[in-house]
């Protein structure tokens, strides 16, 4: 099965087709996989991540735009200007199969342009067209004038919004409005290259190499996601939110910066509350059954806004971890970050970072130009998003992320990141495992490499003591694994909450020709896992950077169901380094033999 991709340098122009053997897509699949096998390849160590030598890709896998349950997203992938090391986000909507429909399964951009363009990809070509007058505007805006400009309503586009342009340490890049490949400042790269948009369209149908196959291996796998808690009715009755109340009742929801794992007024905006009073009604990504989107509308001023969400990790960044319960403020807040093309879990955790900055004297008065940054104050992530995204005033703070803003007010203890990015709305002491997770992630700070919260508090698929640390080593590991595939397939996460590697292989098998087993999708996984982990250490990533803030390791949580507990890293990362072969958090030779990546030992 080959892969088309496109590769467009920007400085000249000029673009040219190539085609990925068959090899490299059974080692790598695609999206994330062939992503970071491109950048290992091709970035020279050191590479500055604004720089033009810096490599942006948009990467689809073979799993994206067929009949494969939620295979709407697409993957992004480049070196990362907010950690240093590899740089990937996945998004949904509709653009990654978009994509496939236009015949290519992922466009590598080169160099800069000399001026904003943007990249018009369809059928029978591609194109750089002039952006200029687009610069500066929000992502809303960038979509509805570019599809009347190509005179096609039905045109997907991805696009940065004033955040990208002005290289924020958030920037996101933003398709079908409300869709965010948010994490990593992936936006402030698109950004540094003067690339506005992509835009895409076309018609064609994927291949499929056993169409009965697959149909039946389709059927069984809706069947089973239907019946599941998760996505059969949690998931679509409530979204993503329904976890606000689930979570604050284990006691691990971070607020005030992580200060505590207890929110007393978390219900208020919770899942079910959103449901009860802003939700008009639910809304899917392609191909998905499972429709955990919320389009939703606030009435009530100042916070008049019809759009999106706000989705869980919204909900917390700019509610909890800031002591805000305002849903309305919190709705217009995650509005606006789509609308400025901002991640809003890097940006929510930055200003909570702040808000502690300010109550314990870091942050004077006169650095805000009249800001109450103060913990519960609605008003402050709601005119900070203005400012970050547009770098202005103390905004230009925000937008360096919490561990520079935390770096340069002199208390980088309270910066809450892994490897540089900010961590999102889950506070490890009451979930070990998911410490693990986080501290030995390749990306730094992120609840998607190893979902632990799926077994040590959701119980699926089977209920762990989210206390212990004894076993979570493999459950890290395995989950690790796995991600792997579902981002190089590329398919939506959630699918995991109802199916196992079994049903994915069976459907990629009807899917590609292939007659894999669970053992050759698992070591794919690890393969790719390992191949990104050798990237960041020759960035300079090792053992030293695979742990988490000093207060999650040594300041016991003070109330709720995790009260008295810290994270116990140490004894779990040996046991985990075990497990993947690995020395001082680096693959020794002998696991890159095995896994058919010596040439880069």
């Amino acid at each position: 099965m080959k892969l088309k991709l496109l590769r467009v340098d920007l400085s000249s122009g000029s673009m040219r087709d190539e085609l990925v053997n068959d090899d490299e897509v059974g080692l790598y699949l695609g999206g994330r996989g062939l992503g970071v096998k491109i950048l290992m390849d091709e970035l020279k160590p050191g590479t500055g991540p604004l720089s033009p030598e810096n490599k942006l890709l948009f990467m689809i896998g073979p799993a994206t735009g067929t009949a494969f349950p939620a295979s709407s997203r697409f993957h992004v992938v480049t070196k990362s200007p907010q950690t240093g090391g590899i740089g990937d986000t996945n998004c949904g909507g509709d653009f990654g199969p978009e994509l496939r429909f236009a015949g290519y399964e992922g466009i590598i951009f080169e160099e800069a342009a000399s001026e904003p363009v943007y990249l018009w990809l369809h059928e029978d070509g591609a194109e750089l067209r002039l952006a200029k007058r687009y610069w500066g505007k929000g992502t809303w805006g960038t979509e509805d004038c570019i599809r009347k400009e190509l005179g096609d309503p039905n045109i997907k586009i991805a696009a940065i919004g004033p955040a990208g342009e002005n290289l924020a340490m958030c920037a996101a890049i933003i398709n079908d409005k409300h869709r965010a490949a948010g994490r990593t400042a992936a936006g402030a790269v698109m950004g540094s290259k003067r690339l506005k948009a992509v835009a895409v369209r076309g018609t064609k149908k994927p291949h499929m190499a056993d169409k009965e196959k697959l149909r039946e291996a389709v059927a069984n796998a809706t069947r089973m996601l239907r019946e599941s808690g998760v996505t059969g009715q949690a998931l679509p009755t409530y979204g993503t939110a329904v976890l606000v109340n689930i979570i604050n009742e284990h006691g691990i929801y971070p607020t005030r910066n992580f200060q505590t794992g207890v929110f007393p007024t978390a219900d208020r905006t919770s899942g079910e509350t959103i449901a009860k009073t802003i939700l008009v009604k639910n809304k899917a990504c392609w191909g998905c059954p499972i429709a955990c989107g919320r389009v939703t509308r606030v009435t009530q001023p100042p916070y008049q806004v019809e759009g999106e969400g706000p989705e869980y990790e919204t909900d917390w960044s700019m509610g909890a971890q800031c002591g805000i319960d305002d849903l309305n403020a919190i709705t217009k807040a995650h509005n606006l970050c789509d609308e400025l093309g901002m991640d809003p879990i890097s940006f929510g955790n930055t200003v909570g970072c702040a808000m502690e900055l300010y109550e314990r004297g870091k942050i004077s008065k006169e650095k805000l130009d009249g800001l109450e940054l103060k913990f519960g104050n609605p008003q402050a992530i709601v005119e900070l998003a203005w400012r970050t995204a547009y770098r202005v005033g103390f905004g230009n703070d925000i937008a360096l992320g919490a561990k520079r803003l935390a770096e340069k007010y002199g208390a980088p203890e309270l910066a809450m990141h892994v490897k540089g990015l900010e961590l999102p709305a889950y506070d490890p002491r009451g979930a070990q495992g998911h410490g693990l997770a986080y501290a030995t992630s390749n990306r730094g700070g992120c609840h998607l490499r190893a979902y632990m919260i799926a077994p040590e508090i959701l119980g699926v698929p089977q209920k762990l003591d989210p206390f212990a640390t004894e076993g979570k080593a493999q459950w890290v590991k395995t989950f690790q694994d796995l991600f792997c595939i579902a981002d190089s397939a590329v398919v939506c996460k959630f699918v995991t909450f109802g199916i196992g590697a079994p049903e994915i292989v069976e459907m990629l098998n009807a899917i590609t020709g292939w007659k894999w087993t669970v053992a050759d999708l698992m070591k794919t996984g690890e393969r790719i896992y390992n191949l990104e982990r050798l990237f960041i250490n020759r960035e300079g990533f090792a053992r030293k950077d695979d742990t988490l803030p000093k207060r999650l390791l040594e300041e016991p949580m003070p109330e709720g169901a995790a009260r008295g507990r810290v994270v116990k890293l140490e004894a779990m990362l040996d046991e985990y380094y075990a497990l993947r072969g690995w020395k001082d958090g680096k693959p020794t030779p002998e696991k890159l033999k095995e896994l058919g990546l010596d040439k880069y030992a």
